[in-house]
C-alpha cells in the first residue's frame, strides 16, 4: 500500500466533475485505475482509496468481524458500503449520485491526503473544520508524546 500525501484544490465543473491532481495521481498504486469512493464515518467527507488499498482494508474487516454477530456485520456493512470510480480520459472524477449530498453545489474540494486514502471535502466544510479544530499540539503531546526516561524502560 502506497503512502499517500498532500493537499489539493480542485475546481469542480458544471456536471460535478473535478480534475485528479497529477501531484496525487503519480502517488497512486492503481493497476487498473479503479478507485472506491465512500463516505466517511467520521466526518463531513469522502474517503478516496484506491481499489488494491479497500480490498486489502475489507479483507482486514473480514477477518476481525464476525458476519454472524449482528453488530459485526452491521459495521463490516458500513465500512465497505462504496463506489467504483474511475478516471476519465482526461483525468477527471466524477461523484456517484448516492455520495454527491456531501460536495452538491460545490465549485471547490479539498483533496486531503491521510496516508492511506485520501479525504474529499467540499472546500467551505474543509475551511471551517480546520479552523475551528482542538489544540493539535496538545493532542499530540498526549497521544505519542513520552519522557526519554519512559522509552528507555
Amino acid at each position: 500500500m502506497a503512502l499517500i500525501l498532500g493537499k489539493e484544490y480542485c475546481k469542480v465543473d458544471s456536471n460535478g466533475r473535478f480534475k485528479f491532481p497529477i501531484a496525487l495521481k503519480r502517488q497512486l498504486e492503481t493497476e487498473d485505475g479503479r478507485f472506491v469512493i465512500r463516505q466517511s464515518i467520521y466526518a463531513e467527507c469522502l474517503e478516496l482509496w484506491t481499489y488494491a488499498s479497500f480490498r486489502e482494508e475489507a479483507e482486514k474487516l473480514q477477518e476481525k468481524l464476525n458476519p454472524y454477530r449482528r453488530e459485526d456485520r452491521d459495521l463490516l456493512r458500513k465500512l465497505t458500503e462504496g463506489n467504483i470510480i474511475e478516471l476519465d480520459s482526461n483525468d477527471r472524477l466524477l461523484v456517484p449520485a448516492e455520495q454527491k449530498a456531501l460536495v452538491a453545489g460545490a465549485k471547490e474540494v479539498v483533496l486531503q491526503s491521510t496516508g492511506k486514502f485520501i479525504e474529499l471535502w467540499d472546500r467551505k466544510t474543509y475551511d471551517k473544520m480546520n479552523t475551528s479544530g482542538g489544540d493539535f499540539a496538545l493532542r499530540a503531546e498526549q497521544l505519542l508524546g513520552q519522557s526519554k526516561a519512559e522509552d528507555d524502560q
